[in-house]
C-alpha cells in the first residue's frame, strides 16, 4: 500500500510508501555483508518502477520512520531486489528503530543538505587503539549515504565492529554525506577517563632520562671476571681521565657495563640468522702441518716361515 501527494502547480511528488522491515540476514540468498557495512537498504523492484515516475532528486535519500516509536533516521538505497512488500536493512539500522522482524516502517523521499561537520562519540574505549581513526572512518563512510544525529553507526576494521554515535551534524539535523568536504571530531568515548589512561602520542623522546640507571638492571655475572681489580700507575699518580664524563673504576666492582642493542634494519620477514660469537681458528691452528709423501714407507711381512740354520 502506498500514498503520495499531488499538487497541480509543482511536479514534484513525494515517494511515501509503507513496507515490512526483516534485517539483511533474513534475505534469501547468499549474505550481504555489504549492506551491513553501511547505511544503505535494499527495495523491491516496484518502488524503483514508482520512483522513475516520479520527479525524485538524486542521489535517492530516504526517511524511515518508525511510527509505534516516532523513531526516524535517514539512508540511502544499495539494490531494488528485495521481494515485493519487504525492505531489508542493516541490523544497526533496525535497533536504532527499535524495530523487530516483520515490522511496518515508512519510506518517504526526502531532500537534505551537504554536510560540512560532524562529531562522533565512541561507546567503546577500544576504538583508542585505532591509530589512525579519521582515515578508518572516511574509508567506512564510503559506504553510507547520509548521517542523522542521534543514531547509533556501526563500522567494521581489523574484523571488529565499532559503534559510534553521531552526536551532532551540520548544517541540519540529517546531512548528505557523498562527495563533500566534511570536517569530523571525535567526543571521549563512554567511560573514558583521563587520569586512568597514558596520553595518547605521547612516547620515549620526551623523556628526557631514564628513572633507573641501565647498568643497575644488568645481571651480576657469575664465576671468574677478569681485571675486576684497581690499576695503579708506578709513579704513584693517578690515571688521567680522557673525558669528564669518564670515572674510575670502583675497586671490586664487577658488573659489566650496559650496552644498548642494535637493531636488525635488513632483517626480511620468514629467514633466520645465526650469528656466531667466537671467530673460527686459523688455518693453522685447525690443520698438523702436512710431511712429505713417500711411498712404500711400510714394513714388509710373508706367509711362509722360515727355517733357522743349523
Amino acid at each position: 500500500m502506498f500514498q503520495f501527494g499531488f499538487n497541480m502547480f509543482n511536479e514534484m511528488r513525494p515517494f511515501i510508501m509503507t513496507f515490512r522491515c526483516f534485517s539483511v540476514s533474513m534475505m534469501p540468498g547468499n549474505e550481504r555483508q555489504d549492506v551491513e557495512r553501511g547505511g544503505k537498504i535494499i527495495m523491491p523492484p516496484s518502488a524503483l518502477e514508482l520512483l522513475t515516475r516520479l520527479n525524485i532528486e538524486y542521489p535517492m535519500i530516504f526517511k524511515l520512520t518508525n511510527k509505534k516509536t516516532k523513531r526516524i533516521t535517514h539512508c540511502g538505497v544499495l539494490e531494488f531486489v528485495a521481494d515485493e512488500g519487504y525492505v531489508y536493512l542493516p541490523h544497526w539500522m533496525m535497533t536504532n528503530l527499535v524495530l523487530e522482524e516483520g515490522a511496518l516502517i515508512q519510506i518517504e523521499s526526502v531532500s537534505l543538505p551537504v554536510a560540512t561537520f560532524s562529531k562522533f562519540q565512541p561507546l567503546s574505549e577500544d576504538f583508542l587503539d585505532i591509530t589512525n581513526p579519521k582515515a578508518v572512518l572516511e574509508n567506512c563512510l564510503r559506504n553510507f549515504s547520509c548521517l542523522t544525529t542521534g543514531d547509533v553507526i556501526a563500522i567494521k576494521y581489523n574484523s571488529k565492529v565499532y559503534e559510534l554515535c553521531v552526536l551532532e551534524t551540520k548544517p541540519g539535523n540529517a546531512v548528505i554525506i557523498i562527495e563533500c568536504d566534511m570536517n569530523v571530531e571525535f567526543a571521549p568515548p563512554v567511560g573514558y577517563k583521563e587520569d586512568e589512561h597514558i596520553t595518547r602520542g605521547t612516547g620515549s623522546s620526551e623523556v628526557t632520562g631514564m628513572e633507573e640507571d641501565p647498568a643497575t638492571m644488568m645481571p651480576e655475572p657469575a664465576g671468574f671476571v677478569a681485571f675486576s681489580g684497581e690499576g695503579n700507575r708506578l709513579d704513584g699518580k693517578k690515571k688521567k681521565l680522557t673525558s669528564e664524563s669518564d670515572s674510575e673504576p670502583q675497586a671490586g666492582s664487577s658488573r659489566q657495563p650496559y650496552v644498548r642493542g642494535i637493531p636488525d634494519y635488513d632483517y626480511v620477514i620468514g629467514t633466520l640468522r645465526f650469528i656466531r660469537n667466537s671467530r673460527p681458528a686459523s688455518a693453522k691452528e685447525e690443520t698438523p702441518p702436512e710431511e712429505p709423501f713417500q711411498a712404500f714407507k711400510g714394513e714388509g711381512f710373508t706367509l711362509r716361515t722360515t727355517k733357522p740354520k743349523n
